[in-house]
Parts: C-alpha cells; sequence; structure tokens
C-alpha cells in the first residue's frame, strides 16, 4: 500500500511567516493578541493559545495590547483603528496580499472599479475591498460574473487562494462585461503548485486524505478539486478524525495533501498513523517469505559497494522524509529528501545515486542524488566559467553581503554589488526570481561559485547598444521618449541609446527652457542629425521635423494681406512685429502713421497687437515689410495719394534701412539659438 504526500502540502510561506512571526513576538511582548483567527486550523490556534497568544474580534479588545494582524491583512481603516488603540502592531500580513492591496489601492485611486475574484465573506477579501478607493464587485462563479453589470473599464484581481481553473474560466465572463478589463493574476504561485501537485496525486491514487481545518477556505478548496478526480477522497482536521480501521482497507495506494494552514505536525501524525499499519504488513510478509525469496537476500550479500560509488536503484517506498531505493544491496539504501533532485520521484522509478555510507549504524546504507549531480553540474560549470558563457539560477536567500542563488542545485554567491548595475536597496526582491548569471570565481577543491548578475546585465546592454548603433543613420527619422531635461537640451531614448536634442534644435523660434517644447516621458519623433561612434553621442534634431516657418511666408503672409502681430521690439528706424514664433516683419517709421512722427513710441509701444499690411515677403532675406499707414490711409482707385503740402516728404536712404534691416534679423537669429 504506497503511501504518497505531496511536496508542496501544509504550510504556505504567508502562513508560516505569519506562525514563526507570531511565536517570536510573544517572546517579548507580555499582552499580545491577534485580530481574528491567525491561521483557520484549530491545533496552530490552540498552541497559539498555550503560547499566552489570544484572538481577539472586536477592535476595542485591542486596547493598550500588542496586536497581531493576520497573514490575510485588514482595510486600512481597521489599521488605523488598531494602531491608535493599540501598545504595538505586528503586521503579519502575508506578501501576497499585501500586493493585492497595493495593486487594488493604485488602479482605484481615481475611482475606477474593481472585481474582486473570491469568497464574499473571507477575510482576505473583507480586507482588500478596504484597499479600493471606488467601486467594487465580488464573484465567486461565473453566474455571479454573469451578473455584473456592464462597465467601460474595471480591474480583475484574485483571493490570492482562489483556484486557478476557476480563475481562468471566470476570466471570459469578466471580459465580456467589461469593455476595457486590465486583468492581474494575484493567485499565491504555491496555491497554484499545491492545487495542480493535488490534482496530479489524485488521478494516481485510489484514495485522497486532505488534511485541514474545516474553516480553511484553501483546504475546502484543495478537497473539492480531490473530490472532482478522486471520488474516495476524505477530508479530516487531524489523525484523530482518521475513521476505526480505514488503515486496515485494502487499497493500492493512498495520497496525502494537506491546506496552507495545515501545520507540518499535522500531516505528518496523520502519515505516522498509516505507515504504522503498513509496516506491519511488510513484517508479516518478510516472515512468510519462502526459500527463493531468502536465497535472492544471500545472494545480495554479495554485491560489493562502496562510498563514492555511483549504482542504480529503484524507488520502493516514499515517505515525507525518505525515499528508499533498492540498489541491489543486502540492505536497501536511504535518501534524504533534501538529496534528491528527481522531482515528482514515483515507487517504482529507476534512479541513478551515490553511495555516501554503506553503514549508517543502524545498517541502512545512506545514499545521495544530489552528490552525484552536483559533481556533473559543477563539471559544466567548469567548462562553461572557462568559455565565458552564462548559467541560469533563483534566487534563494539573503546572507551577509549578498544573494545565494541556486544553479542547477548547487549554490552559488552573488554579491551585492554584482546584482544589477544599480545601488540594490532590498536584496531580498531577488529572492524566488530567475536570473541570468555569470560565473567571475570558481574553486573546483572548495566546490565555491561566485557568480555575477551585473556581468551579464552589462555585457547584454553593450551587445544591445552596438546593435543598436549599427542600425542608426544620419538623416533618419526615429522614435524615441523623453527621459530627462537639461537647461541646454533634452536627452532622447532611441531604444536603448540616449541621444541630445540641443535646446536650439527644439524649435525654430527661440526656447528659453526644453519644458516650453517637450516633457519627460514623452513619445516624439526625431532626425539624426550627427553620429559621433568614438564618443557614443547622438544628435538630435525636434524642429527639423517640421518645416522652417520662413519657407511658408510668402504663402501665409501674401503681398497685399492684413495680418495681426505684437509690437516686439522697437529701433530708430521702426518697429519689428511678431507675426508668430521666428518670425517678425518691419514696419518702417515712415509706415508708423498717416502723419510725420519724430519717433517710432509716438505711434506703437513693445506688447501692442497692432493691424498691419504685407507690403513686401523676401524668404531668403527673411524680411518682411509691413505697414499700418496702409490700413489708416483711405483707398483712392482714380488717381494716386499725393503728400499733403503740409507734411515735408522724408527720404529713405534704402541702403542704409537694407544694412541696419540685416544687422537687426542678424542679433534676433544669434539671439534665438542661444
Amino acid at each position: 500500500m504506497p503511501i504518497l504526500v505531496g511536496q508542496h502540502a501544509g504550510f504556505c510561506m504567508g502562513v508560516r511567516h505569519a506562525v514563526e512571526g507570531a511565536l517570536k513576538a510573544a517572546e517579548t511582548e507580555p499582552d499580545i493578541v491577534t485580530f481574528g483567527e491567525l491561521v483557520h486550523n484549530p491545533e496552530v490556534i490552540r498552541d497559539l493559545k498555550e503560547k499566552g497568544i489570544r484572538q481577539v474580534d472586536d477592535v476595542a479588545q485591542t486596547e493598550g495590547k500588542a496586536v497581531i494582524v493576520r497573514s490575510h491583512g485588514v482595510a486600512p481603516g481597521v489599521l488605523a483603528e488598531l494602531t491608535r488603540r493599540s501598545r504595538k502592531i505586528i503586521d503579519l500580513t502575508c506578501p501576497y496580499v499585501a500586493r493585492l492591496h497595493d495593486i487594488v489601492a493604485k488602479y482605484s485611486a481615481r475611482g475606477a472599479p474593481v472585481i474582486l475574484v473570491g469568497q464574499h465573506d473571507h477575510p482576505e477579501v473583507k480586507g482588500t475591498i478596504g484597499w479600493c478607493k471606488g467601486p467594487v464587485y465580488t464573484v465567486h462563479s461565473l453566474e455571479e460574473a454573469r451578473a455584473l453589470p456592464r462597465m467601460e473599464q474595471a480591474l480583475a484581481v484574485s483571493q490570492t487562494t482562489f483556484p486557478h481553473e476557476a480563475w481562468e474560466a471566470i476570466l471570459p465572463v469578466l471580459r465580456e462585461r467589461v469593455s476595457e478589463l486590465t486583468v492581474q493574476d494575484t493567485i499565491c504561485s504555491a496555491t497554484v503548485v499545491r492545487q495542480a501537485e493535488a490534482k496530479r496525486l489524485a488521478s494516481q491514487v485510489d484514495t485522497m486524505l486532505v488534511v485541514g481545518g474545516r474553516t480553511s477556505s484553501n483546504t475546502r478548496k484543495l478537497y473539492e478539486t480531490c473530490k472532482s478526480i478522486c471520488t474516495r477522497t476524505l477530508w479530516v482536521e487531524s489523525a484523530a478524525e482518521l475513521p476505526e480501521g480505514f488503515a486496515n482497507i485494502h487499497l493500492e495506494s493512498i495520497g496525502i495533501t494537506a491546506g496552507a494552514s495545515t501545520p507540518d505536525w499535522s500531516l505528518k501524525e496523520v502519515f505516522t498513523r498509516m505507515t504504522d499499519k503498513e509496516r506491519m504488513d511488510q513484517r508479516i510478509s518478510t516472515e512468510e517469505a519462502d526459500k527463493d525469496s531468502f536465497m535472492a537476500d544471500v545472494e545480495a550479500t554479495l554485491v560489493r559497494i562502496r562510498p563514492g560509488q555511483t549504482v542504480t536503484g529503484t524507488v520502493v517506498q516514499i515517505t515525507d522524509d525518505e525515499v528508499c531505493v533498492n540498489i541491489g544491496f543486502k540492505s536497501d539504501g536511504l535518501i534524504k529528501r533534501d538529496d534528491l533532485v528527481t522531482e515528482d520521484v514515483k515507487i517504482g522509478d529507476e534512479i541513478e545515486v551515490e553511495v555516501v555510507k554503506v553503514n549508517d549504524g543502524e545498517g541502512n546504507v545512506v545514499l545521495s542524488q544530489r552528490n552525484l549531480v552536483n559533481r556533473k553540474v559543477f563539471a559544466e560549470m567548469v567548462e562553461k566559467h572557462a568559455k565565458g558563457e552564462y548559467v541560469e539560477g533563483v534566487g534563494k536567500e539573503v546572507v551577509k553581503g549578498g544573494l545565494i542563488a541556486m544553479v542547477d542545485g548547487i549554490r552559488a554567491f552573488v554579491p551585492a554589488s554584482q546584482l544589477s548595475n544599480r545601488y540594490v536597496e532590498k536584496i531580498g526582491e531577488f529572492v524566488g526570481k530567475p536570473m541570468k548569471l555569470k560565473i567571475i570565481e570558481l574553486d573546483e577543491q572548495k566546490k565555491r561559485i561566485v557568480a555575477s548578475r551585473r556581468a551579464v546585465v552589462k555585457e547584454e546592454a553593450a551587445i544591445k547598444k552596438a546593435e543598436i548603433w549599427d542600425k542608426l543613420k544620419e538623416g533618419e527619422v526615429i522614435h524615441g521618449i523623453v527621459r530627462r531635461l537639461t537647461d541646454f537640451g533634452a536627452f532622447v531614448d532611441i531604444g536603448g541609446v540616449d541621444g541630445l536634442i540641443h535646446v536650439t534644435d527644439l524649435s525654430w523660434s527661440h526656447v528659453k527652457h526644453p519644458s516650453q517644447v517637450v516633457s519627460p516621458d514623452q513619445e516624439v519623433d526625431v532626425k539624426i542629425l550627427g553620429l559621433d561612434f568614438q564618443r557614443e553621442r547622438v544628435q538630435l534634431g525636434l524642429k527639423q521635423m517640421q518645416p522652417k516657418p520662413w519657407d511658408l511666408a510668402p504663402e501665409k503672409y501674401a503681398t497685399g494681406s492684413v495680418v495681426t502681430g505684437k509690437v516686439v521690439r522697437i529701433t530708430t528706424f521702426g518697429a519689428f512685429v511678431e507675426l508668430e514664433p521666428g518670425i517678425d516683419g518691419l514696419v518702417h517709421i515712415s509706415q508708423c502713421a498717416t502723419t510725420r512722427i519724430n519717433k517710432v513710441e509716438d505711434a506703437v509701444n513693445i506688447g501692442d497687437e497692432i493691424q498691419v499690411k504685407v507690403l513686401s515677403v523676401d524668404p531668403e532675406a527673411k524680411r518682411i515689410s509691413l505697414s499700418i499707414r496702409a490700413l489708416q490711409e483711405p483707398a483712392s482707385q482714380e488717381e494716386p495719394a499725393t503728400l499733403d503740402n503740409s507734411e515735408e516728404a522724408v527720404a529713405v536712404n534704402i541702403e542704409e534701412v537694407g544694412a541696419q534691416l540685416e544687422a537687426e534679423a542678424s542679433d534676433h537669429e544669434s539671439a534665438s539659438q542661444q
């Protein structure tokens, strides 16, 4: 009767964190309570109570006490009230739940609706609702999802312990009800793994045992999942609930799993109760063995093994701590779970192992699969190190000075300075994350590895930058994103390489600061004006994407047309009028009024908005002649206008005025480029 126990059964990371944190706090806090049930398991609650940790369900009961916020988390309003009343807050909210709170709070900050998939009355769901700033809809089934009102937009998230298959089934319905649905899968990865493992076990065994508290939503979903596959599924809170004589029922195999709130000792107690009967059956079977079996044992004693030897054996028994392997010796070999590399090992599997000890003092042969695999993997790493190749690792734990990463089962130390090309404030963020590493130090004798993620990031960035530089061509138009502004220009990311738009290349008109034209994170199309491969500098232009104002001037300001402008400068010979940024026209003093004036200020002042008539346009010389007088004089169709005898004619030196205009235009152009 093989007994298979789920490797991912029992406490999840969040629950273990909460229980261990509560027990640690109880060592120093004399009057400590949990706000609500810390975990949904009566055995754990009893154990906590024995350690002096009581449960309260009313905020008023927390007055002056040290209060533990359980892994389910609470609403911000409740947390504020607990903080006000209690002596101390010990927040043990599960990291996955805290992430869920952060997601809904940010999305709904402006009142956007949130659809929360989960059990309506579950503490986690109630707490999450409190973090939503807008409308919240909770759904637990396809029917409830179909009953939702139609919405333009919404965020869909899930209770962290909700079954992943049910979540996937509900999503299509939500997409039908919401035009623009944002989806965030907030289900805890441990939940997904545990449920998948339970399904696999249930499909392989005759009977499934699900161990966990009756009030645990997680355990209930686990039971329902197993029951749907294996009809002979039993739900027990502890070994005491196993039916009398259950172990005597002749079954081919039994699978055991447990909910996230089930403690290790409860799971082990159930397993022990089941294996006691199996061991008795094995002893009876041994006593009844015939002579052929005895001779086979004698023959097995002739097999010789030694420490360090590689042998192939067959898995004959699996417990929660060890795997028993028949290697053809007089005694079967035992492998600790920590020394087993093969995942999902089953009875009957053939595995290659290394002999660690021929006799552990109790007649058992000690085996290791990890030693054998590690030796092979280490040899591969030596080769990769020599070739400068990368290896794949996963962050395991934070240690002094850096991070331990597992590379194919081998520990590698990644110094904090080698985690990123930027300063890493929280090394713990890399725990559990896959990463590409480069081995920078390797000690074959001590089997020590020092690796760098920073080197990989730097090399990949260099390769990417080189690829981008190969594609850049002067005169080409490219899309980019403005990253930062300085007094002298704007830096634009053009796909991994930063280019500079100088302030003079932002606009055809004068620009005092880049913020007048662009802003950070703005997407722009720019023209590559210059490339400096040695200094890795790219000169970009934004104004070059627009036609030059003077090229359009003859069409926009046709001779004889009347336009409006603003007086921006006054000289002794006239007033400059800005028609648009980058284009000024001149009203000569003789064209400022119908009568003679001694100075331009007698007719106009800086800042005046005036109407003028276009007398002539010279785009090449960048000159436009304007007139106020032409609009004030009555038009005569019969004879040309004559000067009033009382007004003296003013002789205009054309060359002098032209020189003055060129000097003014030159000064104005220089000012616009500064």
